[in-house]
């Protein structure tokens, strides 16, 4: 059993602690140690009940952390009997540990750290270094984190979307430090899918599958963004746009259409293009319509403007984007794309300027950098 599969066992065995009247953040710590304790000890080969071994360990650690001169008492009242020998009980409160993570008294940053922790099973020096963070503040954020949901009902109804959200956080961030919080977003996906019967949280799924199965192609040796356009399609992973479009049929066959059922439609049909002159912009102008309704979101109309520009000329898409606050993020590098598509060269070059002074990222901005200094040489 490698680390991955041991750490699909997290969930569970926190949650049987918690369901026993363990506090999260105690529960949480033991369950950290049991794993670390499976990692030292199976020889390589898991006992037969690797949850039950998991279990009855964290609870032996919660019961030491918990047994103190001035609360031994109260705690082992609460909860003094070992859980019974033999195989774990075959229940699954994954769903229940993410609304627990998903927290509405947690802001994003505090969420998405901590369902990395309880539901995700990595360590805080590893989320730290995901995030570029030193150790120490991660641990701080996870220790108040903890605090804040200890008091919570388990079984509280949850908000199923800001699970979602939260998830779409992790999977944004991408590739830092050892972990690649992309690929640890999809395994989580994978989870959420098993514990819903949600075509949404099918359709996140299917999101992340169909984005990260282009990333090969996303970024040059240098670290450079390579524009959609100009990725060479050869390097996207088939497996992923196989598994993420079959994954989104059977979601958008329940006729239950949410927000992350359109944005995986509009990445399918860009998976499925052999170049971008080939891509259906017309259906996928009719998507961004779907998500507008769904959302009524700024940045989606920004996108749906760039969308028609494709399908009907780039005047089109400049026609709506002058519509739009141009205080927007990517408004003007939209602008920018736009104007030269449409031949205006000058014009889109002091826009490709001005979008790079206020780039979200550094491989943005050189990338905006650059393309203004391709064009001033064709100009």
């Amino acid at each position: 059993m490698d680390e991955a599969e041991l750490r699909d066992l997290i969930p569970a065995v926190l949650a049987a602690l918690v369901r026993r009247g363990a506090d999260f953040a105690t529960a949480e710590d033991a369950v950290q140690e049991a794993l670390i304790r499976a990692i030292e000890t199976w020889p390589g080969r898991p006992p037969s009940d690797p949850t039950g071994w998991l279990i009855t360990t964290a609870w032996r650690r919660f019961l030491d952390l918990t047994r103190s001169e001035t609360a031994r008492r109260r705690r082992e009242l609460q909860s003094a009997d070992e859980p019974e020998p033999g195989p774990a009980a075959d229940v699954d409160d994954t769903l229940q540990l993410y609304f627990l993570c998903a927290h509405p008294s947690l802001s994003p940053a505090s969420a998405v750290a901590l369902t990395l922790r309880a539901v995700g099973g990595l360590t805080t020096r590893q989320i730290a270094q995901a995030y570029l963070v030193p150790e120490a503040t991660m641990a701080q954020r996870i220790s108040r984190a903890k605090r804040t949901v200890s008091g919570a009902r388990f079984d509280r109804p949850g908000d199923l979307g800001t699970v979602h959200r939260v998830l779409y956080l992790v999977f944004n961030e991408g590739y830092t430090g050892d972990i690649d919080l992309a690929a640890e977003a999809i395994r989580l996906a994978r989870q959420l899918v098993t514990v819903t019967d949600d075509p949404e949280s099918a359709g996140l799924l299917a999101l992340f599958l169909l984005h990260h199965a282009r990333r090969p192609a996303r970024l040059r040796a240098d670290g450079g963004i390579v524009p959609l356009a100009e990725q060479d399609r050869t390097l996207w992973r088939r497996d992923l746009i196989a598994e993420g479009i079959a994954v989104l049929q059977a979601a958008l066959a329940r006729d239950r259409l949410g927000e992350y059922q359109a944005q995986a439609a509009i990445a399918a049909l860009h998976a499925d293009a052999q170049t971008t002159e080939e891509t259906d912009w017309v259906q996928i102008v009719e998507w961004y319509d779907e998500l507008v309704r769904l959302t009524d979101s700024p940045v989606v109309r920004l996108n749906r403007a760039v969308a028609v520009g494709e399908a009907d000329g780039p005047r089109a898409g400049l026609a709506l984007l002058a519509g739009l606050d141009p205080a927007l993020p990517r408004h003007t590098a939209a602008a920018a794309y736009l104007h030269e598509r449409a031949g205006d060269i000058d014009t889109a070059t002091a826009l490709y300027v001005e979008a790079a002074a206020t780039a979200q990222t550094t491989a943005e901005r050189d990338h905006l950098t650059l393309r203004a200094a391709a064009l001033r040489r064709r100009s």
